[in-house]
């Protein structure tokens, strides 16, 4: 009697646990192409212009901060990355609290390619909002159109955002 009555709680967990899936954005929304970042060398653009920038390239983006050890755990694999896609932009958006303590992480782990700091907060900002950020270091690819043809990966050695990069290339 017992196992029949459990065979329906074990059914209702199951579907309520079950991810309802949405579909994946392709592009960028209008708040996150025009929140402002911000250049190493000071400067200020919108996201779009950042993008307009690179635009002709595939671009791996790498959303970090240097205070976030996830992000410094995952720096060799973005090397990696590096390594064996050597023609694609990398693209470091940084949360990093201050200019400052930015640079001071890029030079430190060794962060190769374009930089920006993001200007708007993590919680409840602009650009994190837009794409849906929950975690950090977040992974996106961008192709030479501008679009987004991968949306998410935690580790720079996702086997379906490296499969991507390949295709896009």
């Amino acid at each position: 009697m017992k196992k029949i009555l459990l065979l329906p709680l074990i059914l209702l967990a199951f579907t309520a646990c079950k991810e309802e899936k949405k579909e994946t954005p392709t592009t960028f929304t209008e708040a996150a192409l025009n929140d402002t970042m911000t250049a190493l060398d000071g400067t200020e653009m919108q996201f779009k212009e950042i993008l307009e920038k690179y635009k002709g390239n595939p671009i791996v983006i790498d959303v970090w901060a240097s205070w976030c050890p996830d992000c410094v755990k995952g720096m060799p694999k973005v090397h990696e990355l590096q390594g064996k896609f050597p023609n694609a932009v990398y693209l470091f958006l940084s949360y990093d609290k201050t200019p400052e303590s930015w640079k001071k992480g890029i030079e430190k782990y060794e962060a190769k390619g374009e930089h920006y700091l993001i200007g708007s907060a993590w919680k409840g900002g602009t650009f994190s909002e837009s794409i849906e950020l929950d975690w950090i270091p977040r992974y996106m690819l961008v192709d030479k159109e501008s679009n987004i043809a991968f949306y998410y990966a935690k580790n720079a050695d996702n086997e379906e955002l490296i499969a991507t990069l390949k295709t896009i290339q």
